[in-house]
């Protein structure tokens, strides 16, 4: 693996869309348990404001550029980040794969009703892709039992991927939290990308996505939930800019730490 891009104290790994395919697949044919993250300016806000998030990020096997402030604030590194790699994006291309390969996937969480939506969909878009199950636990803390159940369904329904819609930080921490006993191949958490796949959101034109304008469009989509987060997320990425131009205008005399560009 090509060494980390550090932006902002998250360790990204400068691959596109159609690597990062690649790379999942090779961490199927390996068959150990293991997870990738897809990170967005909130991921990176929340890394900053909770200290047991760095040590998911070390573990995890790499961790994608899904927000353009990102790939932005990478151009003046020694190596840039080519793209960004949106999850909403890549479970397109990951299913597409899927259905060509024999790949079986699984849903796990989002709001009820989505994840088997996602499923019709997707298997109907995809001729030959095995859904291996989906499930929809309840949002409150489960029970030992309760949580128990769950790996078991997971680990009996063998998936070769499994798609965690927890939300952030909640889902990465899950997945850090389990992942070993579930032995799935891979696992990530993906955000809204089940509900953009059952068409209960629509993205954003590619002139938006591309000029780092989707979050406006998202936030016309879901103002109430949205709108305390973006502002939280433009008060962070103003501050990062800042510190971006002062360490730039620091004399070349001073050290600087060069592995980990906070």
């Amino acid at each position: 693996m090509i060494d980390p891009v550090w932006v902002w104290g998250v360790p990204f790994a400068p691959l596109t869309l159609a690597e990062t395919v690649d790379a999942i697949d090779v961490l199927i044919e390996k068959r150990e348990p293991s997870y990738f993250i897809t990170a967005n300016l909130h991921y990176a806000m929340l890394t900053r404001e909770h200290p047991d998030l760095d040590s998911i990020n070390r573990a995890a096997a790499f961790i994608l550029a899904d927000g353009a402030p990102i790939v932005r604030a990478a151009r003046n590194r020694p190596i840039p980040l080519p793209e960004r790699v949106a999850g909403a994006d890549l479970i397109f291309h990951l299913c597409d794969h899927a259905a060509k390969t024999g790949r079986r996937l699984f849903f796990l969480g989002a709001p009820p009703g989505v994840a088997e939506e996602a499923a019709e969909k997707l298997t109907a878009r995809y001729p030959g892709l095995q859904i291996a199950g989906t499930a929809c636990p309840p949002f409150r803390k489960l029970s030992d039992d309760e949580h128990e159940a769950l790996l078991d369904q997971i680990r009996a329904a063998r998936p070769d991927v499994l798609f965690v819609a927890f939300g952030q930080p909640k889902g990465e921490r899950w997945i850090h939290e389990n992942y070993k006993r579930l032995g799935v191949p891979v696992s990530v958490q993906v955000g809204a990308s089940l509900e953009f796949a059952a068409g209960r959101f629509a993205r954003a034109p590619k002139w938006m996505q591309k000029t780092g304008l989707e979050w406006s469009f998202r936030l016309l989509q879901e103002p109430r939930r949205l709108a305390s987060r973006y502002a939280k997320n433009a008060a962070f990425l103003g501050r990062m800019k800042v510190h971006e131009a002062l360490r730039k205008a620091r004399p070349k005399s001073i050290p600087r730490e060069a592995s980990r560009e906070r």
